[in-house]
């Protein structure tokens, strides 16, 4: 959540909370009215979500539909964001509540930023970070806006994994449970699951590709020596998949170029093929898992079933550590706005002192709060 700069105070005025120039402030007379830069839509502690938020937030919505449904209808892309567009705000709370969690537990994700913003250098191809920058200046968007974005994204996602997923038990008796009542998606014909590491050759000399096939052997070396090959591939790889380590998916017969297919189908799990060349570079493929046609043992599919009985529990459960988070928090909504998350009696944004019913974890921080907006 972007963070007000300290040259603004918080101004309330006429029952709503105001963003005022202090400058603009001190040359006005005392019978002119203060000017609204911004309006603020809700509070969260110590912190707000000011409108301009609230419109980023919608915009980058209308793309996350696009981007999650590419050949749907516009009529079909404008209802899902309608639908998306109801919890718009309470999604703006539960990352400010989570940030601020992560702050609370000493989290840091410096070093993990820094990555990040790497691999999107690489996967824009660009030379530099700051090229990296130059390209997202243009877009409009502030630099240190987009690396605050990035940073709250894998703060919460760290409090997630911690707080969340990390007290998620998952047993043996659910997995048998799930695979037998869906026996079905477990069989498959023939495939095979890969991952990559890609060196490009595109617009090199041949000296310059001798080079490149030299680094690729190494690689394949390293791999074979015992180095991890998701780290190698998220390090070096010079494919759209490096970010993922190198992950391509899943493939049966027919879907590879046959010069791939004749390499890794007749390989078991784990197996690494030697360096492929191929008209744009060279590839060191690993059979992440081989499935043979027929429906698959449980051994086969139990990490896939793991995920997906995770993915079952981790939506109620993040519900209900928000809820908590909620209950420990002082979160304030202006009135016209909606929080289909709010706890019953939840206050709205004129009420700025409001009383609490029983000292609680939630009475420090309000205290702080309106402390902070005074």
């Amino acid at each position: 959540m972007k963070k007000q700069s300290v040259a603004r105070l918080l101004w309330v005025a006429a029952g709503a909370l105001l963003l005022v120039s202090p400058a603009r402030l001190a040359g006005q007379s005392k019978q002119s009215k203060p000017e609204v830069v911004e309006e603020i839509v809700a509070r969260v502690n110590n912190e707000i979500i000011t409108s301009s938020d609230y419109q980023k937030a919608m915009g980058s919505l209308l793309q996350e539909v696009e981007q999650d449904c590419p050949n749907c209808s516009q009529d079909r892309i404008q209802a899902e964001v309608q639908n998306r567009l109801k919890n718009l705000l309470r999604d703006l709370i539960d990352r400010a509540l989570l940030v601020e969690r992560a702050k609370d537990m000493n989290v840091s994700v410096e070093t993990d930023v820094v990555k990040r913003l790497d691999e999107v250098r690489k996967e824009n191809k660009l030379a530099s970070l700051e090229e990296l920058e130059k390209e997202v200046e243009a877009s409009g968007i502030g630099w240190e806006d987009y690396k605050s974005q990035i940073r709250n994204g894998l703060l919460t996602q760290e409090v997630i994994r911690r707080e969340v997923g990390g007290r998620m038990d998952i047993g043996s008796d659910e997995v048998k449970k799930y695979y037998e009542e869906h026996k079905q998606q477990f069989v498959r014909p023939e495939t095979v699951a890969l991952a990559e590491i890609f060196l490009s050759t595109e617009g090199k000399d041949p000296q310059e590709i001798a080079a490149v096939r030299t680094k690729a052997e190494d690689l394949r070396n390293r791999v074979v020596k015992g180095e991890d090959f998701t780290a190698l591939a998220k390090r070096y790889s010079e494919g759209s998949t490096a970010a993922d380590g190198g992950g391509l998916g899943e493939f049966e017969h027919g879907q590879l170029a046959k010069q791939l297919e004749d390499a890794v189908f007749p390989m078991e799990k784990g197996k690494v093929t030697e360096v492929i060349q191929t008209k744009t570079g060279f590839e060191i493929l690993k059979v992440l898992e081989h499935y043979q046609a027929g429906l698959q043992p449980l051994d086969k599919v139990e990490g896939e079933i793991n995920d997906a009985i995770y993915r079952q529990k981790m939506e109620p459960a993040l519900r209900d550590y928000l809820a908590q988070l909620r209950e420990e928090s002082y979160v304030t909504v202006k009135a016209g706005y909606t929080d289909t998350a709010a706890v019953a009696g939840a206050a709205t944004i004129q009420e700025v002192a409001p009383t609490p019913d029983t000292p609680s974890k939630k009475e420090s921080k309000k205290k702080a709060a309106n402390g902070k907006g005074a």
